[in-house]
């Protein structure tokens, strides 16, 4: 019984301290959303046309979703909860992913700058898409180490643990822009090269502080409580400073104060780690006291009980090998609690194709319109700053929608029982309303469809890690949600080329090739309206064929959480 105990409380700390790097590191990384900032530089210094920087910004969006590579290689690199493939113990850690994301991050960012400002001759298109594709696919990597990492640690609160991850990571597009406003505002070529530097310097600082420890602690919803209590008040203090910089021009002494105060509520986080990691202390010590005049000690059968029992109620003891799933994965009804699939064995079911589908709907359909937001706005009459704001208000949307989901989620699955693909399909089913809010063209229309789609957009990617780990298991998630994350590139070009587009260029005139209107993308949005009804159709018949799962999923969280 004092291994059991030992076990369980061995570490505990570490992975609370491994959450505040990984959330530092997720405000650093996001740059990808921050296209819209850059892209006019970019586009004018390589004389480039809007079809040609639509297409450097596919690149982008495909290297910022198409992390198979980041998550074959963290299955390679850290070991499974049986300590298969350790080896060199230091080399086989998280921070691996990391620094092939800080190489990519830099080389990308560093060579657009340097094309942007001449240090280097002006690169073909072909080149340039490259560049993109590389500082856009360090975020797979970073975000793999980071997302993957946390459920191995918070498993009971997955939903919760993604959405804080994700979340931030929504938000650091708003955190970047602060940073650049406050110290270099107006000159975004110098933007791009905090883009190469500062995620970079951030991950090499912290990347060897991301480790698996995944003993349970006491009390891990309160504190994950505190990081989700933090976010929430950084996304509200980032939507005043967005508003207020879009309503006033602020001098820079008051740029700098409002940016010290950011840092100070990003640094938040570490308290509530030290607090947890004090607090776990405290157990640890009580039990190692109490465990050693136990008159269980000399008893074998009940130690043997012990053993069997604590292993049937620890999720991270029950998942069979690979080759013990082999034969079940095969079928397509086949959900076994606490299966662990490999990619290939995932996607020999309906279930991987199901959320596959969805995704393509509802991250998709989401990424059109971000893309296309600021040129919606021009269309229908709204000012520059009336457009910088839906841009920059997006970030705040988005992690709403992140971090909401993956809360919520876990709520309602631990309190009633809701299967996580049922709210799912309640967002697209939201999402398609936000469509048709901004195909109407009424005015103020942006306003409302942008946080419409913003949230539904950022619940998917909350949603969906959240699902993959339940439904196929931890041990392969890195590389099967983001294998499954491939549909929304997938989605968004042929969303945003072939369908928004297409009939923007028919409706368009003048040598500027410009349309102004509401009818410039009222078709395309109706379309767009139509593919997430199919999303939401898609995600309800993944929630019938999950019910029975997920209600034995419930059944053991309620089984662990009455032995804690």
């Amino acid at each position: 019984m004092e291994n059991s105990h030992r076990h369980q409380h061995r570490g505990s700390g570490s992975k609370w301290i491994a959450a505040v790097a990984s959330i530092w590191i997720q405000c650093s990384c996001g740059a990808s959303y921050a296209f819209g900032i850059y892209s006019p530089i970019l586009k004018s210094s390589q004389g480039y046309d809007q079809a040609t920087l639509d297409t450097v910004s596919v690149f982008k969006d495909i290297g910022a979703n198409v992390g198979i590579i980041s998550g074959f290689l963290y299955s390679a690199v850290v070991p499974d909860r049986r300590g298969r493939g350790r080896g060199r113990s230091w080399l086989r850690q998280p921070w691996v992913v990391i620094l092939a994301g800080v190489i990519q991050c830099f080389l990308g960012y560093i060579m657009m700058w340097a094309s942007v400002t001449g240090i280097i001759d002006r690169p073909g298109v072909g080149l340039m898409c490259l560049f993109m594709f590389l500082a856009a696919h360090a975020q797979t990597f970073f975000n793999t180490a980071n997302v993957v990492t946390a459920v191995h640690n918070f498993q009971d609160y997955s939903g919760t643990i993604v959405g804080i991850m994700k979340g931030f990571l929504g938000l650091s597009g708003a955190v970047v822009i602060q940073v650049y406003d406050t110290l270099f505002e107006g000159n975004p070529s110098t933007f791009l090269l905090i883009l190469a530097l500062l995620p970079a310097l951030i991950s090499i600082l912290l990347m060897w502080l991301v480790k698996i420890d995944a003993a349970r602690t006491k009390d891990e919803k309160k504190y994950l409580n505190g990081f989700s209590v933090v976010s929430l008040v950084v996304a509200a203090y980032l939507m005043i400073l967005i508003i207020l910089e879009n309503a006033i021009t602020l001098p820079l002494w008051s740029r700098i104060i409002t940016f010290l105060v950011l840092l100070s509520l990003l640094s938040s986080p570490l308290g509530v780690a030290c607090k947890a990691q004090s607090d776990s202390s405290l157990n640890l010590a009580y039990y190692t006291s109490s465990v050693g005049t136990t008159p269980l000690m000399d008893e074998a059968e009940p130690i043997k009980q012990e053993t069997t029992s604590s292993r049937a109620a620890n999720p991270v003891d029950i998942h069979p090998d690979d080759d013990e799933v082999q034969s079940k994965s095969g079928s397509e009804d086949m959900l076994d609690l606490g299966a662990e699939l490999n990619l290939f064995q995932a996607m020999r079911t309906v279930n991987f194709w199901l959320l596959f589908v969805a995704m393509i709907c509802g991250m998709g359909s989401g990424l059109a319109t971000i893309n296309n937001i600021s040129q919606i706005g021009q269309s229908l009459g709204y000012s520059t700053a009336e457009r910088s704001t839906l841009v920059s208000l997006w970030s705040i949307w988005n992690f709403l929608g992140r971090f909401g989901a993956g809360y919520a989620s876990d709520i309602f699955l631990h309190t009633r029982g809701w299967a996580r693909p049922l709210l799912m399909a309640l967002t697209l089913a939201a999402m398609t309303a936000g469509h048709v809010v901004i195909a109407s063209g009424f005015s103020g229309n942006l306003f409302i469809g942008s946080v419409l789609v913003g949230v539904c957009y950022g619940s998917q990617w909350s949603l969906m890690p959240t699902i993959t780990s339940e439904i196929f298991g931890v041990r392969h998630l890195g590389t099967i949600f983001n294998t499954i994350a491939v549909a929304s590139p997938i989605g968004s070009y042929v969303l945003s080329v072939r369908v928004i587009g297409y009939i923007y260029d028919r409706h368009a005139a003048g040598e500027e090739n410009t349309c102004y209107g509401k009818y410039c993308f009222m078709s395309s949005f109706f379309i767009l309206a139509s593919v997430t009804v199919l999303g939401f159709l898609v995600a309800l018949a993944l929630f019938f064929r999950t019910r029975r799962f997920y209600s034995q999923l419930l059944v053991r969280w309620l089984r662990h959480a009455a032995t804690r």
